[in-house]
């Protein structure tokens, strides 16, 4: 991977991979912060699968109907986005007309780690099943590149924040899945603190730093945090001015993920309130990476974005509370 720094901005470039990302993947999946994210195994084997299949002149649904599954099922898998039984994968294979013992075995290994459940398993109940897949990309990802026009980003709040978050969105929850919502988002967190930390780059709208989420004390902690946090040599907060008047993501938010493995693409992933989409086409992917180019172009400078948190952090309000951390039993 190659990430190429202009005076106000970072890009990534496009790389390009060979059939060895494969053994990479299988020598190489396990993620800091504890367990392994079946993420990167799943969309390797996907990717390899997709081409043996395309190389035979296979189609989906012809590859479904030899192992007797939908051709939903096909698509899924090659798209990285669920595990499959050996079984099938040792048939694909053998339709696909891969001989060498090397290589089916190498493949097996991948389909054998696809299928490990990642730690996020043990928050049933709190994580929706479009979750899912980006928690485990999230914990593999090398590059995490975000923009946020409403909160400040998920990896980046303190927990006093994630739970003034997580209540208005769940306002109707009793204390313990709030509690559970806002463990889940401090464990993602631990990716920040490993030797293989992603490189985290957000740019945050200034409307999201000048709503007092939580209150003035819950926010003036945050924006400290912010700033805190944008010091480590792998993350980079940025701040979209009012003054910048509008830009191109104005619509909401959006993350670029990208993997270690070279092969792979970048993936889009665009959060809604009760769902969430992920864009794996080639010309969609292009499109907002030339959108969050331009964000950070149009962004304040890191330097500056530090000195403008403390002026927020500043400008609030001081004797105010922060909210407590757990709700009135009369809530729950």
């Amino acid at each position: 991977m190659r990430l190429r720094y202009g005076s106000s901005g970072m890009r990534i470039t496009d790389v390009t991979g060979g059939e060895a990302a494969a053994r990479d993947a299988v020598s190489d999946s396990p993620t800091e912060g504890g367990g392994a994210s079946p993420a990167v195994p799943r969309l390797v084997l996907g990717t390899r699968l997709r081409r043996l299949r395309e190389a035979q002149y296979i189609s989906r649904r012809e590859a479904a109907e030899a192992i007797r599954v939908t051709h939903q099922r096909i698509l899924d898998l090659e798209q990285g986005r669920t595990g499959c039984a050996l079984r099938d994968v040792a048939d694909l294979l053998t339709i696909y007309g891969v001989c060498d013992e090397s290589e089916r075995a190498v493949l097996t290994a991948l389909a054998e780690q696809a299928n490990t459940p990642g730690w996020w398993q043990s928050f049933q109940g709190v994580v929706p099943h479009w979750l899912h897949t980006y928690l485990g990309l999230e914990q593999a990802a090398s590059v995490i590149r975000t923009y946020e026009v409403q909160f400040v980003p998920g990896l980046l709040q303190t927990s006093r924040y994630a739970r003034a978050v997580v209540e208005l969105l769940h306002d109707e929850e009793p204390e313990a899945g709030i509690q559970r919502r806002v463990d889940l988002r401090m464990r993602r967190q631990q990716i920040l603190y490993g030797p293989r930390a992603p490189h985290v780059w957000a740019v945050i709208d200034e409307a999201a730093l000048r709503r007092p989420v939580g209150g003035a004390a819950t926010m003036r902690a945050q924006l400290r945090h912010l700033c805190a946090m944008s010091e480590l040599p792998h993350v980079t907060v940025q701040i979209m001015p009012f003054s910048a008047g509008g830009h191109a993501a104005a619509g909401g938010p959006v993350t670029l993920l990208r993997l270690p493995e070279s092969e792979l693409p970048d993936i889009v992933y665009l959060e809604q309130l009760h769902s969430a989409r992920y864009l794996e086409d080639d010309v969609d992917i292009e499109a907002y990476r030339r959108v969050t180019d331009r964000l950070v172009t149009c962004s304040m400078p890191p330097s500056e974005t530090r000195d403008m948190l403390r002026r927020i952090a500043d400008e609030l309000p001081d004797g105010e509370p922060a909210e407590p951390l757990t709700r009135p039993l009369s809530r729950g």
